[in-house]
């Protein structure tokens, strides 16, 4: 073992410090993800209340389910933004960050004096991340948005449903994680190209553009037929058989994405005529009989319970999945083998389940997650370590409502 596994390896973003003035989702999933690879992430929070997810229910022990989920890994300070000794320490921390990160309204920091023009003049090299919910251009650049908006905006929701039912949003908060994940892209792009050159840049993205990124094959259906995508639920629209089949004590999914693995699922329903029967044999002739050739996979799914078909279909080799619960999926084999929950120790609330990130560095021993901190945990040590305030200045700055009191 190296020395650095024993020591605990942070990842490979260790040493890059971030100043994170985001809130609710996308931001802060972003900077997670940042965390989760190494970086130093500084939190700045206000004085009143935090981070707005703070407040959202449900609680253990005072600290939000959603705050725990996007804020592991990171320090806290709490500062007034409102107040001139606010906005210089603001400054004074970004003049000692390679990153900085937000995802207020377009505008917002200019006003605040903390956008880009202003905090490059005392760093170069700054990569600087603005999310937005429609991006800094554009009719909509001043308009407010969630989520749902942004999936509403893109497309997805009108494909995510059954044919015939009410559109519906998805599961999990795409359009918030999507502005997320692709911050993150455009942040590592930058970060790289100014440790070449010297010179930082800032980033405009769009909760709505990064949605639109992923339609993927969708947007090309429209391009290439000069006709919208329809909604399939779980089908596909160009492949066949593909989707959730009712069992006789459930539902599972079968996804025959190759000729192959059709071929094989036809073996396992006991019915291989279907693989020479000129209707059934090639994409084309199997898209254009759709009815009745999912009609005879439904028949024979309805045999067997879901359990029966997962031995089954994984002894002919044919993609499937149960379609499990949260608590299932989470409790499921794969899922503790991949270490993808884990704990973490916070002082005043125990110990704390997390889902962990996905992203694995083969061969590398990474060093313990730390629990998400409370409101302001760490504001003197950010204080004093990097821009040296004295403890006494520190208690004026609480006197004087820069700082939040008692934190």
């Amino acid at each position: 073992m190296t020395d650095q596994q024993k020591q605990g390896w942070k990842g490979p973003l260790e040493g890059v410090r971030v100043l994170d003035f985001t809130r609710v989702l996308s931001g802060p999933y972003a900077t997670m993800i940042l965390a989760d690879m190494g970086a130093e992430i500084i939190k700045i929070e206000s004085v009143e209340k935090g981070d707005d997810t703070r407040n959202f229910p449900p609680f253990v022990n005072d600290m939000s389910h959603y705050f725990i989920a996007l804020n592991r890994n990171k320090k806290s300070i709490s500062l007034n933004l409102k107040t001139p000794e606010g906005v210089k320490i603001a400054k004074d921390l970004a003049a000692q960050c390679d990153i900085v990160i937000e995802n207020f309204r377009p505008g917002v920091m200019d006003k605040l004096g903390l956008g880009y023009d202003a905090l490059k003049e005392g760093n170069d090299k700054l990569v600087y991340c603005a999310i937005s919910g429609f991006g800094a251009t554009g009719p909509m650049r001043d308009n407010p948005s969630f989520d749902i908006v942004a999936q509403a905006l893109s497309g997805i929701m009108s494909v995510n449903r059954e044919p015939d039912q009410t559109p519906t949003k998805l599961g999990i908060p795409l359009g918030d994680m999507a502005g997320g994940i692709f911050g993150v892209f455009g942040i590592l792009g930058t970060l790289h190209e100014a440790t070449r050159t010297g010179k930082g840049r800032k980033l405009d993205i769009s909760m709505l553009d990064s949605l639109l990124g992923m339609l993927g094959y969708l947007s090309q259906i429209y391009f290439v037929t000069g006709e919208t995508p329809k909604p399939f639920g779980t089908r596909h629209p160009n492949l066949v058989p593909y989707g959730a089949f009712e069992t006789s004590d459930g539902h599972i999914i079968v996804a025959c994405l190759t000729e192959n693995f059709w071929f094989n699922l036809a073996r396992a329903i006991e019915r291989e005529d279907l693989i020479d029967d000129p209707r059934y044999g090639e994409y084309l002739a199997r898209i254009e009989n759709r009815a009745t050739l999912e009609q005879i996979v439904a028949d024979a799914m309805k045999k067997r319970s879901t359990q029966e078909w997962e031995a089954r279909l994984d002894e002919f080799d044919v993609p499937f999945a149960p379609i499990l619960s949260v608590q299932e999926a989470l409790e499921h084999p794969n899922t503790q083998a991949r270490e993808m929950v884990r704990t973490v120790e916070h002082p005043e609330i125990g110990t704390l389940k997390v889902v962990s990130s996905p992203i694995k560095f083969e061969g590398e021993n990474i060093a313990p997650m730390t629990a998400p901190p409370t409101l302001g945990e760490n504001t003197n040590d950010i204080l004093t370590d990097l821009l040296g305030i004295s403890p006494q200045e520190i208690a004026l700055l609480r006197k004087n409502g820069v700082l939040a009191k008692g934190k």
